[in-house]
């Protein structure tokens, strides 16, 4: 549907007096073990270096502060070499902030925005078209059945489309992009709106084993249709299905190691399964990455292991003490950390699959360490080498980068993947500390920019571990890939705001994080504000803008900015780039981002907490437009925005958890994507423009 057709429920901007449109209960709960209403596991008392000197140079005057920075650099690389130019104002493209008028639009973004609503549909701007590509269900292999969702079975989901789709990669197998191998997550299952007769304290093993191949990947084979738009799965032999009974090779330093075996893998190196697969992506080389989020949620028992350090490493990473919420622990024993305390140390990867070979192996890197990822991308530097991008998504948790020490392989032969793959074994862990540049009087809370007009400073990547070498005291390298967030905690990595999807602008060569929000930032007992997190209860997120010295991957150093501070655009509190706010899509709580070939960075939102549905949303990122936020899309009621992909021809993106603001089956939430009385599926849904024009270029084929 356009955005002009009959009868939307239209809010006015700017949003004023708005109620809360955040996750449902069960979206909570199944998704992450309702997170948020726990204490974040980080206890941590590692205020970073950056804060130390700040409050030293506000209470002894900037003469005195140097002789700190004098002796600092005997122990940390912030106070030496030259700092990177920051990436905010006047960075790179001759515009200062407070720059943006509208003077014209941005090439990749001239479309009219949609206005917020709260419609039970994919709203889309006018000149639009759009598709349900596929939905929960539907066949992925030709000998799937058809999807009964009251006659549901394991045999039958495992052949179909998954639970909950959310990152979404497309790689091409040709150079017009016609036909694509398209790489689904399935991130969780929540299964008192997936099943009919759902009863959450006896699940049926049939239910459960259910919801086993409803989580993990799908891999298809699309076609783009060049004249009409669209993509068209085709039954073909790239089709697969991971779920949680395919087997994973453990790869990397800590494969093998004694925290990773269990009764049932002696070896340490074989895993069967994925789960709470958020975001990702796609590979120079054609694979796709996907991180492993939430698993913490799916275990029970923690209370019951014996081993006092076992249960703190459990409580840092939030693995559930008594029953879980599925009740998979009745059914398994390697979901009761009780009788499996490994178990939970072989969840939280990043996995890896190449989907161009429907028989290989996936494989979980354990050189990119173990958090709640949320996904991870890579940007290759100009001798061969490659980083990768990831964030922890969990509040006052950090933010992390590997550098591999092998080179890659140019091609995406079966040969060339197969060695790139094993570039993600070896190489160096990272975790970022930001300092700010203002005085810690200027960062109030309020989310005001400071006297200099931005929140921005300069930061370090501190090492963790390089192969077998741990970089912080008192942990093995095996310690360090195993319980990163203990050892990044040790070295005093900036506590973030949920960061979520980390990306590098193709373009630009800057990377961009989502920070989703964070409600607990200032309160009583956690971590204050910061100038790279400077609103207490930061209840709408921002966007943070890196550059890293050089625009070299493998630097140490690099400087940052907020490019967004999200919310309403009339609070005083907020910052769009340095754009009229008068003229801007409100945005709130970012989650996923994806770029345009012009370099335009695509926001994807989860838990809009400004009165109107999720979406996926355009900004420039230079030039007179940059900060421009403008609305592409809606999503339905009680649905997230996930996974964008953005090329000439199209946008895609997944639609997940439609319908959980309903109380089940019974009386669901939507009817989305079949409508009249029908059960809302998690679907992916392609965008384009009308007439083969290209997607935010008016006029241009």
């Amino acid at each position: 549907m356009s955005a002009n057709s009959a009868e939307p429920r239209v809010l006015p901007l700017p949003l004023l007096n708005h109620f809360s449109a955040s996750r449902s209960a069960v979206t909570c709960e199944y998704r992450c073990g309702n997170a948020c209403a726990h204490d974040a596991p980080n206890e941590s008392d590692n205020s970073y270096f950056g804060d130390v000197v700040r409050r030293v140079m506000d209470r002894r005057g900037a003469l005195r502060a140097g002789a700190v920075l004098s002796v600092a650099a005997g122990v940390t690389a912030a106070a030496g070499g030259t700092a990177a130019a920051r990436p905010g104002r006047g960075h790179g493209n001759g515009h200062g902030h407070g720059h943006g008028h509208g003077g014209h639009t941005a090439v990749g973004t001239d479309f009219d925005p949609v206005q917020p609503n709260t419609r039970d549909s994919v709203v889309i701007p006018d000149g639009y078209e759009q598709q349900v590509v596929i939905r929960w269900g539907d066949p992925v292999l030709a000998s799937a059945p058809e999807f009964d969702f009251r006659n549901q079975t394991p045999e039958a989901q495992q052949l179909q489309f998954g639970y909950n789709n959310d990152f979404a990669g497309l790689i091409p197998l040709d150079r017009a992009g016609i036909h694509n191998l398209l790489v689904v997550n399935h991130e969780y299952t929540s299964e008192t709106h997936m099943f009919a007769d759902y009863d959450p304290d006896n699940p049926t093993e049939q239910q459960v084993r259910t919801a086993w191949a409803a989580h993990g990947m799908s891999v298809l084979l699309v076609r783009r249709d060049p004249a009409r738009g669209g993509l068209t799965p085709l039954p073909s032999w790239y089709s697969r299905r991971i779920t949680l009974r395919t087997e994973f090779e453990m790869r990397g330093p800590a494969a093998g190691s004694d925290l990773l075996k269990t009764s049932e893998d002696p070896s340490g190196k074989r895993v069967l399964g994925t789960q709470n697969n958020c975001a990702g992506g796609v590979t120079p080389w054609g694979t796709v990455l996907s991180g492993e989020e939430n698993f913490h949620q799916y275990f029970a028992n923690a209370d019951l292991v014996s081993d006092p350090l076992t249960r703190e490493r459990m409580r840092r990473y939030g693995v559930g003490t008594g029953s879980s919420t599925r009740k998979w622990e009745r059914f398994e024993k390697r979901w009761d950390a009780g009788r499996e305390p490994n178990e939970s140390n072989r969840f939280g990867w990043i996995v890896e699959v190449d989907p161009h070979d429907p028989d290989s192996t996936p494989v979980k890197h354990t050189a990119l360490g173990r958090f709640k990822h949320e996904g991870a991308t890579v940007r290759t530097t100009e001798d061969g080498r490659v980083a990768v991008y990831m964030g922890d998504d969990e509040r006052f948790d950090y933010i992390y980068k590997f550098v591999s020490s092998g080179r890659m392989k140019n091609g995406r032969s079966a040969h060339a993947r197969r060695h790139n793959m094993s570039l993600l074994d070896h190489g160096t862990l990272y975790v970022a500390r930001f300092s700010g540049d203002s005085p810690a009087s200027e960062i109030d809370g309020s989310g005001e920019p400071p006297s200099d007009g931005e929140f921005d400073g300069s930061g370090e990547w501190l090492p963790l571990a390089t192969g077998d070498t741990s970089h912080v005291p008192g942990f093995t390298a095996e310690e360090v890939y195993v319980f990163t967030r203990l050892a990044a905690d040790r070295v005093g990595a900036t506590k973030m705001d949920r960061p979520e999807d980390i990306e590098p602008n193709p373009t630009n060569g800057r990377i961009y994080c989502a920070l989703t929000n964070n409600s607990n930032r200032g309160a009583a007992g956690h971590a204050p504000v910061d100038e790279a997190n400077p609103r207490i209860g930061n209840k709408h997120g921002h966007v943070m803008e890196i550059r890293e010295d050089h625009d070299d991957p493998t630097s140490t150093r690099m400087s940052w900015g907020l490019l967004l501070v999200c919310g309403d655009p009339e609070d005083a509190g907020t910052y769009y780039g340095g754009f009229d706010k008068d003229q801007v899509s409100p945005i709130s709580c970012p989650d996923n981002v994806a770029f345009d070939r012009h370099g335009n960075l695509w926001i994807a939102t989860d838990g809009n907490e400004l009165g109107s549905h999720d979406g996926l949303f355009a900004v420039p990122v230079s030039g007179s437009e940059r900060g421009h936020v403008k609305q592409f899309l809606t999503v339905p009621n009680g649905a997230e925005t996930c996974g964008p992909i953005i090329t000439d021809d199209l946008v895609t993106v997944c639609v997940q958890h439609p319908g959980d603001n309903g109380s089940g089956p019974e009386n669901p939430g939507s009817h989305w994507p079949d409508g009249g009385d029908s059960q809302p599926r998690p679907s992916l849904v392609a965008v384009w423009r009308s007439h083969g024009h290209r997607v935010g270029e008016i006029g241009r084929r």
